[in-house]
């Protein structure tokens, strides 16, 4: 279950790359622009202020993204779906997905066909996370393992940008690949009542362990995980300095 109050937490850290990722996209009057993985939809709008012409679909398969998402204006159609199965139509010129094909396995797979089923002259763009060897991941792992649940996690879900430049860069001899990796410092502010990287990963990476335990357990994994990023991620000047690395690709079919 995704909860959309706790994914905005970092709202401004976590739109970011998506502006970055957007912004190479040279398309100039898309019919059809979809966003799969849209979450609660604040990102897929700015995709509609873009291209106002364009037929603008947000794509999330949390039920409570969508909700959120539709609750707000926006001239954008918000649907229900699971990426693995999406197929885009004969229109489809403008394809994002941002931060979510980490959580799709054989997702490069899927890439792949997909560049093959876009229409001619059709973008592509893709951003994952790429922090899975992060002190934060590898005390997540370690902590996980203490309590019987690390086989909910993934392990190293994505590739690297010259991996997914070539996968892409197989669509034809048209095709043309952009493809990057950036690693955002973030300084997350400590309110002191809990630690500023424990709370973002609430909002991502904690919610398989977090189905998979009970309250009572659930509450002893958060106090052993907060122990072990505390002197990871120290408190300084009021911040925590969290760099967080982001895989980048697009493509124009």
């Amino acid at each position: 279950m995704w909860d959309p109050t706790v994914y905005r937490r970092f709202g401004n850290e976590r739109s970011r790359p998506f502006a970055d990722l957007v912004a190479r996209i040279g398309a100039t009057g898309p019919r059809a622009v979809t966003d799969l993985g849209c979450g609660p939809g604040e990102l897929t709008r700015t995709l509609a202020e873009r291209w106002p012409q364009a037929r603008v679909t947000g794509i999330d398969s949390s039920p409570e993204m969508i909700e959120k998402a539709a609750a707000e204006p926006g001239g954008v159609d918000f649907r229900l779906g699971d990426i693995a199965g999406w197929r885009p139509g004969p229109d489809t010129d403008v394809v994002v997905t941002n931060a979510a094909l980490q959580w799709v396995p054989g997702h490069q797979q899927m890439l792949a066909r997909w560049v093959t089923e876009l229409p001619s002259g059709a973008w592509l763009a893709v951003q994952v996370p790429g922090n899975f060897g992060a002190p934060s991941h590898r005390l997540l792992r370690a902590v996980a393992e203490e309590f019987g649940v690390a086989g909910v996690l993934r392990e190293s879900p994505v590739d690297d940008p010259a991996d997914y430049a070539d996968l892409l860069a197989g669509a034809g001899p048209g095709a043309t690949v952009d493809a990057w990796e950036t690693t955002y410092l973030h300084l997350l502010p400590d309110d002191g009542a809990e630690h500023p990287v424990l709370r973002w990963m609430e909002g991502t990476a904690l919610r398989p362990v977090r189905a998979a335990l009970t309250e009572p357990a659930w509450a002893d994994f958060r106090t052993a995980l907060r122990g072990r990023l505390a002197p990871a991620y120290p408190v300084r000047h009021g911040r925590v300095a969290f760099p967080f690395r982001r895989i980048f690709v697009v493509a124009s079919i």
